[in-house]
């Protein structure tokens, strides 16, 4: 009787637990967002090579004031010098780059455009020559960006830049120590 009683509560658990469990994995199957591969979109690509056109001509032109509106308001830049908040603040450290290291040339490769919801990321290399003290600097990196809609146009939300890292010169060869003559 124990056992036929054991048996009937443990099926009739299981069978209220079973339509918790579906509402859980559906709940979570609709949580799931979808992200969708842009690039061979022809509108997307559209849209984004225009505002990448808008930023490395920005760029080229060491023009911060240009550069600016291409973020939202409460957009980031992370930078090896810093974290910049606000648009203003990115607009003053990129006037402020432009003034010290004026870029001479400026270019990018992006990998990958993809979109989730109403947002999208990419990732990518750039490369420029900035113009030092001394003369010509080749500098390089790598990128990511998260872009948002405002409006009829796509603003960066949030940009990672990092730098690659200068290799320096193998350390020159030093000489072998000669053999002493041997005390004979």
């Amino acid at each position: 009787m124990k056992k036929r009683l054991l048996g009937a509560l443990a099926g009739l658990a299981i069978s209220f637990a079973l339509p918790s469990f579906a509402q859980q994995k559906d709940r979570a199957d609709r949580g799931i967002v979808q992200q969708r591969d842009l690039i061979g979109v022809p509108e997307a690509l559209g849209e984004f090579g225009e505002l990448w056109r808008k930023e490395d001509e920005a760029y080229n032109n060491n023009n911060a004031a240009a550069l600016a509106p291409l973020f939202t308001e409460d957009a980031v830049l992370l930078a090896p010098d810093g974290m910049f908040f606000g648009r203003q603040a990115i607009e003053q450290r990129y006037a402020d780059v432009f003034r010290q290291w004026p870029i001479t040339t400026f270019s990018r490769d992006r990998y990958g455009l993809n979109a989730i919801d109403n947002a999208a990321w990419s990732v990518g290399e750039w490369f420029g020559t900035l113009q030092g003290e001394t003369g010509p600097v080749l500098v390089g990196g790598y990128e990511s960006a998260i872009y948002v809609r405002e409006g009829d146009a796509w603003k960066i939300r949030m940009l990672t830049v990092s730098e690659k890292p200068q290799l320096a010169p193998p350390p020159a060869a030093t000489p072998s120590p000669t053999a002493s003559p041997s005390n004979q």
